[in-house]
């Protein structure tokens, strides 16, 4: 033929799940942006940031109005002290590549550490990125926004930053005392008991 024969790429062979065996092993954290037909204000933009460990299930929400590192560093600072009073120490977090965790795939701070990264190497907490694109990766979290866009977005609207965190402080109290099929239905809070 005209073109010299190409050698076969390798294709990407995902790793098994490494299933976790301990609380605080690993965290999955995301953010999610709150569907403008809940806010009442049209100016107003609110964000759920989203942390659930991956082996009990536990998520702690916190609501913020805005998406950044800055916002980023300051929840994983409080997720750290909410696990820590359940008595869980959070090892490390997993997050995807959005610039609010990491500077990746910047062209011009690649090299620069975000404030989120940077705090979580002062906590001592290992900071893990999923695969580009692959937001399965981050499952759990991506799971759990699913169901809180049909538990509690569907139903809920919110008219400033203080009444949507407090409605989603209920929210998560709500949501980690619901049984759940993978934890032999024992709810978050009823399995993490158990380990701690």
């Amino acid at each position: 033929g005209l073109f010299p024969a190409e050698k076969p790429k390798n294709p990407y062979k995902p790793k098994p799940y490494e299933q976790m065996t301990y609380p605080g092993q690993r965290v999955q954290v995301d953010v999610k942006v709150v569907p403008r037909r809940c806010i009442a204000d049209p100016e107003l933009r609110l964000f759920q940031y989203t942390a659930i460990d991956e082996f009990t299930r536990l998520r702690f929400l916190a609501a913020y109005p805005e998406q950044s590192t800055y916002s980023s560093a300051d929840f994983l600072r409080k997720l750290r002290a909410w696990y820590a009073r359940r008595g869980i120490e959070v090892e490390c977090v997993q997050t995807d590549n959005g610039f609010e965790f990491t500077n990746r795939f910047s062209n011009s701070k690649r090299d620069l550490p975000t404030l989120f990264e940077k705090t979580a190497t002062e906590l001592g907490i290992r900071h893990k990125l999923i695969r580009p694109y692959t937001p399965r990766h981050n499952g759990k979290v991506e799971r759990s926004h699913r169901e809180d866009q049909k538990r509690f977005y569907s139903c809920h609207s919110f008219y400033s930053l203080d009444d949507f965190a407090k409605q989603l402080a209920v929210h998560n109290r709500r949501a980690n005392n619901l049984p759940m099929r993978p934890l032999r239905w024992l709810s978050p809070n009823e399995f993490a008991v158990q380990y701690v």
